[in-house]
């Protein structure tokens, strides 16, 4: 079904459309309230924001911090700090770029491969835990209608479609 202009739809179109937006809401709010509830910092001392760098940097390989900042909307000098933290702690290192030796690619380490694994595997239990009682088809069904939702949301609006193309990365959501 094609899109239609919004001036066009019909008034039960747009009810819904508001009643889903409030759910969302209502979902973007409750998963910030999760994640301020598990400690800043991981329990490797990390600040639980960088683990989005080492989201990245695993989905997608080795990055300039200026790529990095650009996928994660955030400033350069931000990226800079919560990477020399993953640097200090062994879970990403500096790289020579083969394209411009005078800059560098982060990368992670065998650690921060193991410590992202780690995380990763702890929010799919965690989602299990929440989804326990849906059936096999009901999870499924989320999963596909996310899917579906956020690729919408990128074609309407291009500047928000991921830089990197992690949103198409196996078990891809905020690290």
């Amino acid at each position: 079904m094609a899109p239609q202009n919004s001036a066009v739809r019909p008034e039960a179109d747009l009810d819904l459309a508001d009643q889903l937006g409030h759910e969302l809401v209502r979902f973007m709010r409750l998963i910030t309230k999760a994640k301020s509830q598990v400690a800043k910092h991981g329990p490797d001392g990390i600040e639980r924001a960088a683990y989005a760098i080492l989201f990245c940097l695993v989905h997608e390989g080795p990055q300039r911090t200026s790529k990095l900042a650009e996928f994660l909307h955030s400033e350069i000098s931000t990226i800079s700090r919560q990477s020399s933290s993953l640097v200090q702690h062994g879970l990403v290192e500096r790289q020579a770029d083969p394209e411009d030796g005078r800059a560098c690619l982060l990368a992670p380490t065998a650690e921060g491969l193991r410590v992202f694994d780690e995380n990763r595997k702890h929010r799919a239990r965690w989602l299990a835990d929440v989804l326990g009682d849906w059936s096999q088809e009901e999870r499924e069904t989320l999963k596909k209608l996310l899917a579906r939702l956020n690729t919408g949301i990128e074609q309407n609006n291009p500047s928000l479609s991921d830089t990197l193309g992690v949103s198409q990365a196996k078990g891809a959501s905020n690290a």
